[in-house]
């Protein structure tokens, strides 16, 4: 469903320190949905998908619109960040974080 990288499940350890991270996606942005970032544990209400890789977790409603991504850890000059390389994506804009279908 999603790949995640080598270096972004050492991310994901790190910052989630013992926490899934979730992944959840709402309308917004300036390209017409955004990826939301989270822990789990902050959202008791919602039924999260399986356990990815012991580290990230999806809102069944994100699914559809995530599936078959890829989520990377990217260093830059600039800075470092969680790269959502998404198949379903017709168009992004340039921070990453916006999306439209």
């Amino acid at each position: 469903m999603i790949t995640v990288t080598e270096q972004a499940k050492e991310y994901l350890k790190k910052v989630g320190d013992g926490r899934l991270v979730s992944l959840g996606v709402k309308g917004g942005g300036c390209s017409g949905f955004q990826y939301v970032w989270s822990f789990a544990d902050e959202w008791p209400d919602v039924k999260w998908s399986e356990p990815i890789d012991d580290v990230l977790v999806l809102d069944p409603m994100a699914e559809l619109y995530v599936i078959g991504s890829v989520i990377d850890y990217v260093t830059e000059l600039g800075g470092s960040f969680l790269a959502v390389k998404n198949p379903t994506a017709s168009s992004s804009c340039g921070c990453g974080d916006s999306f439209g279908i």
